[in-house]
């Protein structure tokens, strides 16, 4: 799926269907702002008066009502006292203003909380319902990348920003509104100046935008470089490759920084330029405002108070350039957070239901490839229920692959060929009922950071104690899992990292077998265990899965050789199939690894491990 940029309205709509959840607390922070400014504006008016009414002799130019509430005659008697009520006053109204502030401090962040929720739990659940495809094309540390910083820059915005906007709006009202009523002409030059920040703003905004992406995309590449270092930790101490890592580091480290930097001298001179203006806004107030009292155009108090607005506004109306700024970083995290959540879905056919999963596994002329180049052609093979059906093949046969089929990873497309189970289409059976009764073990399992009884008791929540110690014994972990200082309470670090090869793989047998599916994929999982050890596993799971169908892929021919049937790939192709003994009398690919990999150990093995017929 290319990335594409969204349009104003699709971002509107965006933000929209996350906030609408939440709008309330919004709406309750904004009234809480309204009063906040409207107590703010107050305060100068008390000052005004004071000056004007009290000390001086002009009539207060208030209101009728709040004119009758108001001695001014006595107050113009005991000036002390006119000063102590007009700063009580101002004390009182500070307050509520406080009060307004943390009301709106408190519905803000109830609802900037309830939005960024509200996305990180669409993107978490929409990315579980992704196709496998689409995680192996993306980088992890990249998705990461996207899915917290990128929120975290639209929150900000949108909760943030676009709220200030909205509490700027209602401060130049506000502020306006009194500025006019006191004096018309100073309030039209104080408002010239809004326009001017503006577009002082717009001209910055497309060269923010352009290089904000090229720094958030740097920022992603330079985390997924620390995210697989992280993880590959044991190949990069087994390689003495600490310094190359390092080197590779501060290269990206460097190369985003020096993004960063230019980033910030365009913000340096928009932040300048913006800061020059909003002091010659200032500075032109105050002189006009001192000639215009001088004139007697405007009374000592009212200037005082016309210059309190005027530098309160100022700084409001210059943030109003810092949003456009924002908008912009938001703009690039909203185009990379949609990329995500339009990525499309895994999709069920019509029909698609659940099934009974014990019948025969047909695979009809399957051919398969990625990213148009051919993996399997015209593959035709079937597992009778409850065999063990063994697959032999060199790297990039195509092996992975059927599993990865067979657990509808990958859907095959039309002309592709067919898999059945029971004689139906695994098309057009549920993905997740598929998945819960095909257990897979991959050579290189995934183990989750927590304790090994909560690994092996992932596949079933609830399992007791005896039904997990259960399956370890058959998978052969039991014994190793014990002698841990902590048994089956031992923590496993990020990827199974304190587990051997072989324990991490026996675990994940373990897990599977917990599942007790009715078919169970080995795909190259006894790959880290000694020969000795893939026997004991061999003999013991032979007993337990006598129900189950099996399918066996390997390299070790002592692991498949028991197997029911054997089938060899070849280049994508069937090379061969057949029993043990029907591969090995007579010539092909299946007896050159046998006559390799044979010794009279292996044959030792074989036949302590004995014949199979319906197990492993």
């Amino acid at each position: 799926m290319k990335e594409r940029k969204l349009t104003g309205g699709e971002k509107a709509a965006l933000v929209v269907r996350y906030l609408r959840p939440v709008a309330g607390y919004f709406a309750l922070g904004l009234l809480f702002s309204l009063f906040s400014q409207i107590f703010n504006a107050l305060i100068p008016q008390i000052v005004r008066v004071t000056v004007d009414s009290v000390l001086g002799t002009e009539e207060p130019q208030l209101p009728g009502a709040i004119r009758s509430l108001l001695p001014i005659e006595a107050l113009r008697s005991e000036p002390g006292r006119a000063l102590l009520w007009a700063g009580g006053a101002v004390v009182v109204f500070a307050a509520l203003r406080g009060l307004a502030i943390f009301g709106q401090r408190l519905s803000l962040s109830k609802g900037s909380e309830g939005f960024v929720k509200g996305i990180r739990d669409e993107l978490f659940a929409h990315i579980q319902r992704l196709p496998f495809a689409w995680h192996t094309a993306h980088q992890t540390g990249e998705m990461i990348q996207r899915c917290t910083s990128d929120v975290e820059v639209v929150r900000t915005f949108v909760c943030n920003q676009l709220v200030e906007v909205m509490r700027t709006l209602i401060v130049i009202a506000v502020y306006l509104w009194a500025m006019f009523s006191m004096n018309t002409k100073l309030a039209l030059v104080s408002l010239a100046f809004v326009p001017l920040v503006a577009l002082s703003s717009g001209l910055f905004y497309g060269r923010i935008a352009s290089r904000f992406k090229v720094a958030d995309e740097a920022e992603g590449e330079l985390t997924t470089l620390v995210q697989e270092n992280l993880t590959g930790v044991r190949v990069v101490r087994a390689f003495g490759r600490e310094s190359f890592e390092l080197g590779k580091f501060n290269e990206k480290n460097d190369h985003f920084s020096e993004l960063w930097i230019r980033l910030g001298r365009v913000l340096a001179v928009y932040w300048a330029s913006g800061t020059l203006l909003t002091c010659l806004q200032v500075m032109v107030i105050l002189l006009l405002g001192v000639v215009e009292a001088v004139n007697g155009e405007l009374s000592l108090g009212g200037f005082l108070a016309f210059v309190s607005y005027n530098s309160t506004l100022a700084w409001p109306v210059r943030s109003l350039g810092r949003v456009l700024a924002d908008m912009s970083k938001a703009g690039v995290s909203m185009d990379r957070v949609a990329y995500i959540l339009g990525a499309e879905e895994e999709r069920e056919l019509p029909g698609a239901e659940d099934a009974p999963m014990d019948g025969d596994i047909e695979f009809s002329h399957v051919s398969f490839g990625y990213e148009g180049q051919e993996v399997l052609h015209d593959v035709s093979f079937t597992v009778p229920a409850g065999s063990t059906f063994a697959i032999l093949g060199g790297t990039g046969s195509g092996k992975s692959t059927l599993v990865h089929l067979l657990d509808r990873l990958y859907d095959l497309g039309d002309g592709q060929g067919s898999i059945t189970i029971g004689g139906r289409d695994i098309r057009l059976i549920n993905r997740a009922h598929l998945r819960q009764n095909v257990g897979l073990v991959l050579q290189e399992p995934f183990l989750f950071s927590r304790t090994i009884r909560e690994n092996i008791a992932a596949s079933r929540p609830g399992t007791d104690e005896a039904g997990i110690r259960r399956a370890a014994a058959i998978a052969c972990v039991d014994e190793a899992i014990t002698e841990f200082p902590d048994g089956y309470d031992t923590l496993v670090g990020e990827r199974g990292v304190t587990l051997s090869g072989g324990q991490k793989q026996r675990v994940a047998i373990a897990r599977m077998l917990l599942a007790g599916t009715p078919i169970m994929v080995f795909d190259d999982s006894l790959s880290a265990v000694d020969s000795e050890t893939d026997a004991k596993i061999r003999a013991a799971l032979r007993g337990s899965l006598e129900r189950a169908t099996v399918i066996l892929i390997s390299h070790r021919i002592t692991t498949l050789m028991q197997a029911d049937r054997i089938l060899v790939l070849e280049g994508g192709r069937i090379s061969d199939i057949g029993t043990h003994e029907e591969l090995i009398s007579r010539p092909g690919v299946y007896r050159e690894i046998y006559d390799i990999q044979m010794s009279s150990d292996d044959r030792r093995l074989i036949e302590e491990g004995g014949e199979a017929h319906a197990g492993i």
